[in-house]
């Protein structure tokens, strides 16, 4: 077996030279050019500024959002005279360059800012995206080159908010931008009382305009969408309340396992409308990313084979485009409908921070170990890690609880391998990293390895029950009158508590 290795990388800090040309009167002019190290060419990225307050700086005439902005790799600021802060990114592939520099009077200067590129995860194969991208559809080709993204569908229609109303869409809706880049134009959400499901690979929008907060029922427009071809749906987060009910259709794709909620400078430590987690056993400031994990993993353990995604909802949340991705890994050329495949495969790694890239026996996240009754199953899982911020621990997880928590010198010492894992009856197994950021909850984790010995998977009866009972509370509030509105609306819930049911009793673990 090959020697795997840890990069562990550390934020630089550039100063940009105390004086710079005045330009009238109490302002004066930066002009800055990022280029790429390897190349020595420009490059396009994103750029948090800030003033001697605090204050994030909005350069007129290029792409803004919240506190940061993005450029083609060249830009002139005229800004007022005094001290400013700085961080310039290109994605998590590159190394964080900070700083500050002093306007001042009376000087002239541009200065190079160079960014180091520490992983090319696409040369191994694996390739990103973002599934919850809201951000103008003229901005996307410098946002993606900037963030160093491969897939991006934008949102395009949003309840009853439809950006082809007034104009028709692109005759192209799939356009190419860049160095394989892949920009969507129809992307779509459906968010309402139940929650948020995200659809892709649609010619036109679906027809929930003018929906009621609870009716129709999400269902219907699912049911909808996954007859029409090439449609992919992804549950934007694991703990909206209809969860259990669009799982038991047995039509949605991916689940938002790095959500929104998780943000580049802080977490939304609530579960908004959805089911709520007990703090007592999820606290701050990391519950909200565990609770996601831990209803992800319950649905696992239930036999529900569903691959992790990512999504940033930049736009109408903090995060740059790209903070949560998913990275898709491909044998061979990379197409848009090879990476949706692969997506729905589970052959992914989904993170806002490390760079995480796991081997088990060789294989690839969403393989499927199988041996006969009676047998065990030995898996190696080897790694190559790299990072820009510290991680701590790797764990494995096995069939939902921490099996190995592994220090991080430790792993290293032994050549990139973590202890062999055994599995005497059906069951799955990931990856996971998290870094010791006390703001926000960041990580990477694997998609999951199924383990399939004789012909029946586990199904965990705690974890039917879980969803059986979650059930019962949603249907607690559904607060219509009785009629054909409540009866279209209660139809998909029956049908889930028989789903559910059905789980229970063909439970055969704790």
């Amino acid at each position: 077996m090959s020697r795997n290795f840890v990069c562990l990388l550390v934020l630089a800090s550039a100063t940009l030279g105390p004086r710079f040309l005045n330009a009238a009167g109490n302002k004066g002019r930066l002009e800055i050019v990022v280029v790429d190290k390897e190349t020595s060419n420009p490059v396009a990225a994103r750029m948090h500024l800030k003033d001697a307050k605090g204050k994030p700086v909005r350069p007129p005439k290029v792409p803004y959002w919240h506190d940061h902005f993005v450029f083609d790799g060249r830009i002139e600021l005229e800004l007022p005279l005094g001290q400013y802060t700085f961080q310039i990114e290109r994605g998590p592939e590159y190394r964080e360059q900070s700083g500050h520099f002093v306007l001042e009077p009376n000087a002239h200067d541009s200065k190079t800012v160079v960014m180091s590129r520490f992983v090319n995860m696409r040369k191994e194969g694996w390739w990103s995206g973002d599934l919850h991208i809201h951000r103008p559809l003229e901005e996307m080709p410098l946002l993606m080159e900037a963030e160093d993204l491969h897939v991006g569908p934008v949102i395009s229609w949003w309840n009853d908010r439809n950006s082809w109303q007034k104009s028709p869409p692109p005759e192209n809706l799939l356009s190419e931008v860049g160095d394989q880049r892949f920009i969507h134009a129809m992307a779509g959400e459906d968010e309402r009382e139940g929650g948020a499901l995200l659809y892709f690979g649609l010619n036109s929008p679906l027809s929930i305009k003018g929906s009621k907060r609870e009716s129709p029922s999400p269902v219907r427009f699912l049911r909808e969408a996954k007859q029409r071809p090439g449609c992919h749906v992804d549950v934007e987060k694991p703990f909206w309340w209809d969860v259990p009910t669009w799982v038991a259709t047995r039509l949605v794709d991916s689940i938002g396992l790095a959500n929104n909620h998780m943000q580049r400078d802080g977490m939304l430590a609530n579960e908004a409308w959805g089911k709520p987690r007990d703090t007592t056993f999820f606290p701050n400031p990391h519950g909200n990313g565990r609770w996601s994990q831990a209803i992800y993993y319950h649905l696992l353990n239930c036999g529900i084979r569903i691959a992790p995604s990512a999504g940033s909802a930049s736009g109408v949340l903090p995060n740059p485009v790209g903070y949560n991705r998913v990275y898709v890994h491909l044998d061979g050329p990379f197409s848009w409908e090879r990476w949706w495949d692969g997506l729905r495969a589970g052959r992914v790694v989904v993170t806002n921070g490390p760079m995480l890239r796991p081997r088990v026996n060789g294989e690839l996240p969403g393989h499927e170990f199988r041996a006969d009754e009676g047998q065990q199953v030995e898996l190696q899982i080897a790694l190559d890690l790299a990072m820009r911020e510290k991680v701590d621990y790797l764990e494995v997880v096995k069939d939902g609880e921490v099996l190995h928590n592994v220090r991080l010198d430790d792993w290293a010492k032994q050549n990139g391998e973590l202890p062999i894992v055994k599995f005497d009856r059906s069951g799955w197994m990931m990856v996971r990293a998290v870094t010791n950021n006390t703001k926000t909850y960041r990580f990477a984790c694997s998609g999951p390895y199924y383990i399939t010995i004789g012909s029946q998977p586990r199904i965990s009866r705690r974890s039917a029950q879980f969803f059986s009972d979650w059930l019962v509370e949603r249907a607690r509030r559904i607060k219509l009158e009785p009629g054909p509105e409540r009866d279209e609306v209660m139809g998909p819930h029956r049908e889930a508590r028989d789903f559910w049911n059905g789980v229970l009793e063909t439970a055969n673990a704790d």
